[in-house]
């Protein structure tokens, strides 16, 4: 299994900070944001390999972070200087497969966020049903459900219908941004661009193919850290302790 890790975005929210550095490798306490999040994944040892997929801007950046790590990470330019000309997350990710020639189950993740659970849990909840796989959790914010991906689903798991950023949400069951693809699945994200799922949320293929083979939801064991802006980056660093369950 691989792991491909989106980190292409700007993070023009987080200004002056992430203006020339990326948001990945912020510090939250000891470590980066991916040191959190790799360090917990290889911990399973059901990947044997990682890949940052980014941009031109911050591929430096990545590039000497990677030297430093024992694991190997793989960096994947994409590219693109600035947010306007951004490929989006799905295009990043067929970028990524077609660069490596990807042909392996994969974990995808975003870059940005801190759990206070271990990842683990979800690779193995993937492995056992050999099928592509989410996570969701429940939003009582009725205005959050707009701006998430939504999800229903079955009472095996088995996604009934998903959703990015509905006008009229279905359920409160949101979907963070922890994905596992099939083999299959990874071999279909061409055709999913093709027939024009979007490309700006890495939910996007994940609806458009629960919707011709079975994709299950587990349930999010815990809590994350979406870092958006400077005040949740404070917020974060102060409260964050670390992986705990």
């Amino acid at each position: 299994m691989k792991c491909l890790i989106l980190a292409a975005g700007y993070a023009t929210r987080l200004y002056p900070l992430t203006e020339n550095f990326p948001k990945p490798l912020l510090k939250v306490g000891d470590k980066t944001i991916l040191d959190w999040l790799i360090d917990d994944i290889d911990g399973a040892g059901l990947v044997d390999g990682y890949i940052v997929v980014t941009n031109h801007k911050f591929a430096p950046h990545f590039n000497e972070w990677a030297a430093g790590k024992s694991v190997r990470i793989d960096v994947v330019d994409d590219g693109t200087s600035t947010n306007e000309t951004r490929l989006g997350a799905v295009c990043d990710i067929q970028y990524a497969i077609d660069s490596l020639g990807l042909d392996d189950d994969m974990l995808v993740i975003a870059g940005d966020n801190v759990l206070d659970f271990s990842l683990q849990q979800f690779v193995r909840y993937a492995a056992d049903r050999s099928s592509s796989c989410i996570m969701r959790y429940y939003e009582a914010d009725e205005p959050r459900l707009h701006k998430s991906g939504i999800v229903e689903v079955a009472d095996d798991d088995r996604i009934i219908s998903m959703e990015e950023k509905p006008a009229e949400p279905k359920s409160h069951w949101c979907c963070p941004p922890f994905y596992y693809y099939t083999r299959e699945a990874v071999a279909s994200v061409r055709e999913g661009i093709a027939s024009g799922c979007g490309t700006d949320a890495p939910g996007s293929y994940i609806a458009w193919l629960s919707a011709k083979v079975p994709v299950y939801a587990m349930e999010m064991p815990g809590s994350r850290y979406d870092i958006g802006n400077l005040e949740s980056y404070r917020k974060v660093c102060e409260e964050y302790k670390g992986i705990t369950r």
